[in-house]
């Protein structure tokens, strides 16, 4: 692993204001429109819009993600700090270029594992459910470990492994091995083989700092709502991959239990990602947080709601999934506990939600950016204009005098 560069600069930063304070204060927080826009084009069509109809109106805009692939790039927006670029190894061992980020006051690192050791990075070779690895995520880590960060933030999501974390720790320097003593081999096949750890090349920062793992799934870590069980199919496991990777997560977990004392097996939310909080957790005592609510800590929410008159957020999809957890319930709760209470509206490229749903959720109402029966290609096509005239109708009508 090489050290990190800081290239090129993140996009513009994303919160934007008139100077007229006595303005009515729009906050605009949308989540990407995955295929489409990301979250950074889809607030500053929104806030079009919102200014096409109320020119004079303060606007703010985040950039936001639920935790999983996207939130290092809502991050690097908001923040407005250059990205950090770490010569590593993607899921299945072959170099990879992958970013991470350093918040602008130094103390905390940024850590996507869809970077590394995400599935699009290897989709153009067959997938290998037994042996893709986490190492390269545990190298970013150990990069923003060098910069001297207070805590790391590891945004979990988009794996193409099922490794239980072991990966993570070797890319922090840790040793697996195997009753002989050699080093076992990377990914699911590995912890089928693991006797015991060797720490004492682990990264020295690793257990010195804070870390937080964003989630958006409560899966444990073994059983049948496991992550082999749940997730591993969609790596490319078939039902004798799914068993194996489930005794041998399970093999890790006892193993992690004898070295720590902390028992993971039945961990809500250790089944994310292959498993990876399992190790962080055990090892390095980190917390499990669910990610939209990591994340609007991270970009300011809270305080950008507290004299908000409107809130818009928007995603592609909105529905049953949107009110557990992901961004639109992160806003509404957020926005639910906030001194102005503002009405929260979605904007989504399809609403699946019933109404009554949504008002109970705290949305107060879901308007999709579909004019009529329309193709998804043409659709996507005018995505942007879509939001923007969306945008403006629910401002022209919440902000009438």
């Amino acid at each position: 692993m090489t050290s990190p560069t800081t290239a090129e600069p993140a996009a513009q930063h994303a919160v934007t204001r008139t100077d007229t304070p006595d303005a009515p204060h729009v906050v605009v927080v949308p989540d990407s429109f995955k295929g489409s826009l990301g979250a950074t084009d889809v607030a500053a069509a929104l806030r079009a819009g919102v200014l096409a109809a109320c020119p004079g109106a303060r606007v703010t805009s985040l950039a936001m993600a639920d935790g999983g692939e996207g939130t290092l790039d809502a991050l690097l927006t908001t923040w407005s700090t250059p990205v950090r670029h770490v010569e590593t190894v993607d899921a299945v061992g072959r170099p990879r270029t992958a970013r991470c980020a350093v918040s602008p006051d130094g103390r905390t690192g940024v850590v996507e594992l869809a970077e590394a050791s995400g599935l699009p990075a290897v989709g153009d070779v067959p997938l290998q459910p037994l042996h893709a690895g986490t190492r390269g995520t545990g190298e970013l880590a150990a990069a923003v470990l060098d910069a001297g960060v207070e805590e790391v933030l590891v945004c979990l999501g988009g794996s193409a492994s099922t490794d239980g974390g072991a990966g993570v720790l070797a890319g922090l320097g840790a040793r697996l091995l195997d009753a002989d003593g050699d080093p076992v081999p990377d990914g699911g096949e590995g912890l089928a083989q693991v006797a015991s750890l060797d720490l004492s090349g682990l990264h020295p920062r690793a257990r010195a700092v804070r870390w937080r793992l964003a989630v958006d799934v409560t899966n444990p870590l073994v059983g049948e709502l496991g992550s082999a069980a749940v997730f591993a199919p969609q790596k490319g496991a078939g039902p004798g991959d799914v068993a194996f990777l489930d005794a041998a997560l399970a093999r890790w977990a006892d193993l992690l239990e004898r070295e720590t004392g902390v028992r993971v097996h039945e961990l809500p939310g250790a089944g994310a990602a292959g498993g990876v909080p399992a190790a962080l957790v055990a090892l390095l005592g980190a917390e499990l947080e669910p990610g939209a609510s990591l994340v609007a800590e991270a970009v300011g929410l809270p305080a950008a709601l507290e004299d908000a008159a409107l809130v818009i957020t928007g995603e592609g999809s909105f529905d049953s999934q949107s009110v557990r957890g992901k961004v639109a319930d992160g806003v509404a709760r957020l926005a639910a506990a906030s001194a102005a209470r503002p009405p929260v509206v979605v904007v989504a490229g399809q609403v699946l939600l019933p109404a009554e749903q949504a008002r109970a959720a705290g949305i107060a109402a879901a308007f999709s950016i579909a004019p009529g029966p329309i193709g998804l290609d043409d659709l996507m096509s005018r995505t942007a204009a879509r939001l923007s005239e969306v945008a403006a109708s629910v401002t022209s009508l919440t902000l009438a005098r």
